[in-house]
């Protein structure tokens, strides 16, 4: 099952992503902090009802013993979605989900979980797949400017914050990935590990509210957040089944859902009327190749 579960996460995540990006408001400096509070009001909202409606027993204990992998997590999202007003999403999402490769390679060599030779060819032909996916949405971009005539705005070139940040995203979040996979798998239950998260997300929500609201002194409504309401929805969809993939086979679970920025680009393709190249098709269908290796293997 850990198969049909990670490959839930690809989908709810690159959907996430594509309403990440249609949401990001480049001349808001608060835009990462509402993205904040959309997505841990969603997953709060999802750990009261599981606390509410489940029979296993739940501590709060576990929200500070979870709290490494919790922190790490929101520190590195919150960091992305901050980027996405530096960087493209072209070239920072293949940065970011890097990190699948690097706790893979932590997770083999610190926590000894093994790989078949199978599985190690699938896993490094989706990593350069995704790192490919990247550099061909990159040169399409340019082309489409240069076509259209569009001038590069100044913020969006490459500089040396607008490449710290997805960096930064990809080293953490791999650490994040590689304490998650020690701590389900010596430390707690995947429903604990999830609703430590997401009340922990929770809580981050309300102190982003109190600085955007009070502090910041702007509005929020619902309305106006529609983007990264719906974007938080299928966070939350995603990381449920992702601790569960984790739980089972986290030396391949964690490059496998790193390929979920296929699915943002495919989607984005679809929903904002753009156009794949033949070599994004291509790399595509590897990454698929890599998938369906995993899934049969």
């Amino acid at each position: 099952m850990w198969f049909i579960f990670a490959l839930i996460s690809v989908l709810a995540w690159g959907t996430a992503d594509l309403f990440y990006k249609k949401g990001n408001q480049p001349g808001d400096p608060t835009s990462h902090w509402k993205t904040v509070i959309m997505v841990g009001l969603a997953m709060g909202l999802h750990a009261f009802y599981v606390l509410a409606t489940s029979s296993e027993p739940y501590h709060p204990i576990n929200i500070i013993r979870y709290f490494p992998v919790s922190a790490m997590y929101i520190l590195s999202m919150t960091i992305g979605y901050a980027g996405l007003r530096y960087i493209e999403l072209s070239i920072s999402s293949p940065i970011q989900n890097s990190s699948g490769a690097v706790s893979a390679l932590l997770t083999f060599l610190i926590l000894g979980q093994t790989m078949t030779p199978v599985q190690f060819f699938a896993v490094v032909l989706i990593s350069i797949g995704i790192i490919l996916l990247g550099v061909f949405e990159r040169q399409l971009a340019l082309e489409e400017r240069m076509l259209n005539k569009e001038k590069v705005e100044r913020k969006y070139r490459i500089g040396a914050l607008a490449l710290v940040l997805p960096i930064l995203y990809a080293v953490i979040d791999a650490l994040g990935t590689f304490l998650d996979g020690y701590m389900l798998n010596t430390q707690m239950t995947e429903q604990q590990a999830n609703v430590s998260y997401e009340l922990t997300f929770f809580i981050c929500a309300i102190l982003a509210y109190v600085y955007v609201r009070f502090i910041r002194k702007e509005k929020l409504t619902l309305r106006g957040q529609a983007d990264n309401a719906a974007a938080a929805v299928f966070e939350t969809l995603g990381q449920f089944f992702y601790v569960y993939a984790m739980a089972s086979n986290a030396v391949v679970v964690a490059p496998l859902i790193s390929s979920y920025s296929m699915v943002s680009v495919v989607l984005s393709r679809i929903f904002l009327k753009e156009k794949l190249s033949a070599k994004q098709y291509g790399v595509i269908a590897m990454i698929m190749v890599g998938i369906f290796i995993l899934g049969f293997e």
